[in-house]
């Protein structure tokens, strides 16, 4: 049996980053949290993950940022972007910043779930 898929949950939201754990983790797949996308770069291990749950709106680097650079960087990992923010172009911008899926807060988590389901899937 293969091992769980690991996913990135970058939020400065401590209660959501903890929630977004336990919903990843209940959907078969394994978690790491950090506070800031500095705190994920700087992990060493980027490109261990097989997907990256970032939030948009965050203290020092954004989302959007952080999505650049990894499509920049590391394309092959999909980054799914979430955000409370309500502009009207915020999606196209997400999506031209390497976005492969976006989410505005509050969202269903069947809606997170399922986008990680089309973008990596599960192991077999």
């Amino acid at each position: 049996m293969a091992a769980p898929l690991l996913i990135s949950i970058v939020d400065d939201d401590a209660s959501l980053r903890e929630a977004l754990v336990r919903l990843v983790r209940s959907a078969g797949y394994e978690a790491r949290d950090f506070g800031s996308a500095e705190h994920f770069l700087a992990c060493g291990a980027v490109e261990t993950f097989a997907c990256v749950i970032t939030d948009i709106q965050m203290p020092g680097l954004s989302g959007l940022e952080l999505g650049r650079l990894l499509q920049q960087e590391i394309p092959r990992i999909p980054v799914i972007m979430i955000t409370a923010r309500a502009e009207p172009n915020l999606k196209d911008e997400a999506h031209a910043s390497g976005a492969a899926c976006f989410l505005r807060k509050p969202f269903e988590p069947n809606a997170l779930i399922d986008c990680l389901e089309r973008l990596i899937g599960l192991p077999a």
